[in-house]
Order: structure tokens, then C-alpha cells, then sequence
């Protein structure tokens, strides 16, 4: 197996900084940021009437004038594919036809996080709609484990089920499904990677299938399913069902495909970005009575967005699979009472508390092990406990790739098992070194894609698999301590305007593909910092320029992991360059303008 090679380092840097406090180089984002002269900027700059500073990292973005509008305002029409592109897509919209037509018993199992509920939700209630009778299922993380399993697709089939559907799961349950060959026809929604070009009997729609040319890898099994039901609608349509029913909207479901977009970390460009710049104007409708009492209780408190999407509204849906009930989350997607969605939305708030409290305690040791990890010179951090909650491994796992710039795994033991979820680095494949591990013998189970990936070995094998992921992943050895920050511009204090942070709101949604637009700010002064938050854990400063005129706000959060920290709590206040965002948000109708810090040198 050949491990693929990180890119090469752009040679220029910004302003000058080639090992920051914060253990990063500086560079440009894209070339084109570092050019003097730049026309397309200016050409869109006057086209769009925004600054030069928006316009160029609009252009080093790849975006011209004539797909600026298209861009910004991304229209679902202009980017939805014909869903008959996905191999199996056509026989899987008849076979769905065929029960809403009959009104057969369909069973629905979907994965234990945001992306298994969000799906299994969208597609549930359009069945529900459809008149179908429909069973759902999210396994339980710790009983059950990942996918499918025999008593619980048993237990559908029990209860009348003729039809049964795997969301966001099933490619790799090969044995399981084709149990029921002759009982039940399975149908299996997914994006998952497969182990190899065997699939299971049935009707598989995944787009990363290898015989699957439709170009659509980048989708979550949300955005498969929202396809699917595309494929339903057109067909039930075509035969005529909707001259004599009610046609559900489709379009309606679009705030849970925004959701599981982003949580699952999809790459937020062409048919995603639009999903989601679609998707979350119908969230912020809060039609929906599950998502709205969410918002609520998690502080959501203006219009939703990637950013509340990502840290408040998906931990919380995930917290119900990680370490309490594992349908909480399709629960609450489901709820056709508000009096029930609160009471669900302020349990997986509680629980999602736990699951924090879970999480930090295994963390101080974690990287404790993983800096030992590191000094003994492997290419992956690799680690397992007794004591671990497997709920909460796979966060603790990306928190240890943030901080090593390295893949790790983590598992939790039981029973002679080590079951867990690795996290990789950008140019890294830990799906590929993972399905190369189950396909050499060392893991029990195993899959992923280039990102993220779960995993299950015995504990004899650890030290077999830890060899071979090193070897695989070697070329993580060559990565810096923390991967390079990529900016695209520099401005002044005095620069950071309000205008500018809404110019660059105008960009969003934001997340891989079209990560936030990072500034630096140059030549400034910490000439205030406060420790905040219940845990001290928040860092509020306050900047100044260099001639003590201007200032603005900005805020580091998790301040225990930053190499930072101290720089900017230096009391002799030395001149500095600090890295980040700028956002202008709102809290009680009033306009704050805040820099979020990722970093700093000294000037």
C-alpha cells in the first residue's frame, strides 16, 4: 500500500513567520493571495462592490465574475445532478415506489450519528408521508456496535417488515443482509468506502462503490437519501401515483441534509454548498419542532449556521449515541410534539454535559500517551484503554490529531477487544490504511474513508496493527509538529471593520472545501487578557495597535491546548502578529465584532 503524500509546502510566507509561538508556519492560502498584482480581484471587486481584500480571496478561491453570483448564491437547481447517475438508484426509486403504492411495513436502520439519524429521519418521515408503516432503528453504540445486526433487522421482521433500509451503514455488512435473502428485500443508502468490489444482495446506492461512476463520493449518506427520495418522487410521479395524493416537498428536508453535511465533515463545494446554503434557510425557518427546541436549549439563538450546526446542534443529536439512548437524535428529528421535543432536546443537552465531562478525563492522559508516542518516533499515535468509554474515543482521537498533527486511534478495551475510530491529516488516507489492516487479517472490523475511520482488533494484534499503520502512514513522519496556517491576507486593526467581517460572511457556508477565510492582523499588542468561562479554559483579550489608537476584541478558546497562551498573557506586552477570524456577530440586537485567535508571533 502507498500512503499518499502530503502536498508540498507553498514557499511564500506572511509576514515572515516561519515558526510561530503557536508552532506553525504562516502561508499563503493560495498562491494568488501573494501576488502584487492582481486583476481578476479588482475586476470583481468593482463587479460586486466589496473590498480588494474580499475580492482577492474570492479569486484565490478559483471564483471569476462570471461565477461570482452563482457562488455567493448558490441555487439548488443550478447544482442538483440527475439522481439516476448513481449506480442502482433507479431499481432502488422503483422498489420504494412499489411499497408506497402498496402500503407495505418498511424497517429503517440507520448509524448511531448525525449523519444515520438525519437520514433515517428524511427518510422515515417521506415514507410516513407516502403512507408507508415504518420501524426505525439506531443501534446501540456500546450493545450493538456499528451496521446492521441480525436480532435487530430479526426484530423489524418480527413486527411486519417486508422491506428493510440501511442508512449510513451496511456496505460492509455483507453476511448480515444477505441473511435475509428470501425474508426481506434490503435496500442500503451509504457512502461509506468497501472493503473491495463484493457488495451486499440487494440494491446498494453509495456512491464511493467502486462500479459507481456518478462522481458524487463527496456526498454524506444524508445527501444520498435526499437523492433517493429526488429518484421516489420522480418515479411515484411518473406513474401517475400523485394525480390522486398528496406530493410531500422535498425541499423541506433540506435543513437535515444541511445538518449531516456538516457534521459528517463533507467538503463544502459545487452540490454540498448549495445543499447547505439551502438547507440551512429552511433550518432557521424552525419548522422543524425537534432542531428548533435544540436551538433553543443549546443557545442557538440567531440564524443557524455551519459553525452552530458543527459545535452546538451535532454534539448534542450525537451525544444520545455516544454514551446514552442511541435514538434520542432520530427521536427528536421525528417529534411531532413540542412538549416532547423539549423534554428530548434538554436530555441530549444533559447528556452531551456528560459526555464532556467523559471526555476530558481521558484526555489529560491521552496526550500524555500520545507525547510519549511521539518522542519514540511513530508515524501514529495509536492508543487504548480498559477505562475509556468508546462513546467518546473517536473526539478524543481528532483532538489528538489537532494537537500532534499526526493520525490517531483510540480505542476502548473490553473483553480482549479494542474497538475504536482513528482521525487523520489532510493528504493521509486513514480509511485506505484502515481497510488495508482488515484486508492483511489484523482487525476483526474495519472502515472509513481518507478522514475518519472505526476499527475493531484484538488486543494481541495492537502492537501488528500499530507496526503496519506506521509503515502505511510513514509519511506523517515528514509533517511539522502543527501543519502549516494558510491565510489569505493581512489587515490592521484598524482594518477590521465590520464591512470587511460581513464581506466575508458573504462567502459562507463555511467548512473543508471552503474553510473560513484566516487574517492576520499585524503589528498589534495584547493589552488585556482575561481567563473566562466555568473552566478557565477561554482566553478574552483585548488588541491594540502599535500606536495605541485602535483596538478590538478577540478570543481563543481551548487555551490549555495552545502553545500560544502564553504569548498573548505576556505581561511585558511585546508587539505581535495574531492569526484568525473575524466574525460580526449579534447578541441582543446589538453587533459585536470579535477576532477569534488561531495563533501568534512575534512581530
Amino acid at each position: 500500500m502507498h500512503p499518499a503524500v502530503p502536498s508540498q509546502p507553498l514557499p511564500a510566507l506572511v509576514l515572515n513567520v516561519q515558526h510561530s509561538a503557536g508552532l506553525r508556519r504562516w502561508i499563503w492560502r493560495h498562491p494568488i493571495l501573494a501576488e502584487t498584482d492582481n486583476r481578476l480581484a479588482l475586476a470583481l471587486a468593482q463587479k460586486m462592490d466589496i473590498s480588494e481584500l474580499a475580492a482577492r480571496i474570492l479569486a484565490g478561491r478559483g471564483i471569476s465574475a462570471e461565477t461570482v453570483e452563482t457562488y455567493l448564491q448558490p441555487r439548488l437547481r443550478d447544482a442538483l445532478p440527475n439522481p439516476s447517475t448513481l449506480k442502482d438508484m433507479d431499481a432502488t426509486a422503483l422498489r420504494l415506489a412499489a411499497a408506497v403504492k402498496t402500503g407495505e411495513t418498511v424497517g429503517i436502520l440507520g448509524d448511531y450519528d448525525v449523519d444515520g439519524a438525519c437520514g433515517t429521519a428524511l427518510l422515515s418521515s417521506t415514507l410516513t408521508a407516502l403512507g408507508c408503516t415504518v420501524l426505525t432503528h439506531i443501534p446501540d453504540r456500546l450493545a450493538e456496535g456499528y451496521g446492521p445486526n441480525i436480532p435487530a433487522l430479526d426484530a423489524m421482521l418480527n413486527k411486519g417488515a417486508t422491506l428493510l433500509v440501511c442508512v449510513d451503514c451496511g456496505t460492509a455488512a455483507i453476511e448480515i443482509l444477505d441473511h435475509f435473502e428470501g425474508r426481506a428485500d434490503r435496500i442500503v443508502l451509504d457512502h461509506h468506502k468497501p472493503d473491495g468490489v463484493r457488495l451486499p444482495k440487494g440494491l446498494v446506492v453509495n456512491p464511493n462503490r467502486l462500479d459507481c461512476e456518478s462522481g458524487l463520493g463527496h456526498l454524506c449518506a444524508t445527501a444520498v437519501a435526499f437523492l433517493t427520495v429526488i429518484a421516489l418522487q420522480r418515479t411515484l410521479r411518473q406513474q401517475g401515483w400523485f394525480d390522486t395524493h398528496p406530493a410531500p416537498d422535498p425541499l423541506a428536508l433540506l435543513d437535515l441534509t444541511a445538518l449531516a453535511t456538516i457534521c459528517d465533515v463533507m467538503p463544502l463545494r459545487g452540490l454540498n454548498r448549495a445543499l447547505v446554503a439551502q438547507g440551512l434557510k429552511v433550518m432557521n425557518r424552525r419548522q422543524r419542532i425537534g432542531l428548533a427546541a435544540l436551538a433553543n436549549v443549546a443557545g442557538v439563538k440567531a440564524n443557524a449556521s455551519a459553525m452552530s450546526c458543527g459545535f452546538a446542534l451535532g454534539p448534542r443529536i450525537n451525544a444520545g449515541g455516544r454514551i446514552a439512548k442511541a435514538g434520542q437524535g432520530l427521536q427528536l428529528l421525528l417529534s411531532q410534539s413540542e412538549h416532547e421535543a423539549q423534554a428530548i432536546a434538554e436530555e441530549l443537552d444533559a447528556v452531551n454535559k456528560k459526555r464532556q465531562t467523559v471526555e476530558s478525563h481521558i484526555l489529560d492522559t491521552a496526550m500524555e500517551l500520545a507525547q510519549k508516542q511521539m518522542d519514540a518516533g511513530h508515524a501514529v499515535i495509536f492508543l487504548h484503554d480498559s477505562n475509556w468509554h468508546s462513546g467518546v474515543v473517536g473526539i478524543v482521537a481528532g483532538r489528538l490529531k489537532e494537537r500532534f498533527n499526526r493520525p490517531a486511534l483510540v480505542g476502548a478495551l473490553q473483553d480482549g477487544v479494542v474497538k475504536g475510530s482513528a482521525r487523520s491529516v489532510t493528504g493521509l488516507d486513514i480509511g485506505a490504511a484502515i481497510i488495508h489492516a482488515h484486508q492483511s487479517g489484523l482487525l476483526l472490523t474495519g472502515g472509513g474513508h481518507a478522514m475518519a475511520a472505526g476499527f475493531s482488533v484484538k488486543e494481541e494484534n495492537c502492537a501488528a496493527l500499530h507496526a503496519q499503520l506506521d509503515e502505511d502512514l510513514k509519511a506523517a513522519l515528514e509533517l511539522p509538529p502543527q501543519d502549516d496556517l494558510l491565510l489569505d491576507g493581512v489587515i490592521t486593526v484598524k482594518g477590521a471593520t465590520p464591512t470587511l467581517a460581513k464581506q466575508i460572511a458573504l462567502l459562507a457556508p463555511f467548512g473543508p472545501g471552503n474553510e473560513e477565510p484566516l487574517l492576520a492582523i499585524r503589528d498589534v499588542r495584547c493589552v488585556k487578557a482575561d481567563r473566562i468561562g466555568q473552566d478557565g479554559n477561554t482566553l478574552r483579550v483585548i488588541l491594540q495597535d502599535a500606536d495605541g489608537y485602535s483596538r478590538i476584541k478577540g478570543l481563543v478558546f481551548r487555551v490549555g491546548d495552545k502553545h500560544f497562551t502564553d504569548l498573548l498573557e505576556d505581561r511585558n506586552r511585546p508587539l505581535l502578529h495574531v492569526a484568525g477570524q473575524l466574525r460580526l456577530e449579534t447578541w441582543q440586537e446589538r453587533e459585536n465584532l470579535t477576532f477569534f485567535i488561531f495563533d501568534a508571533a512575534r512581530a
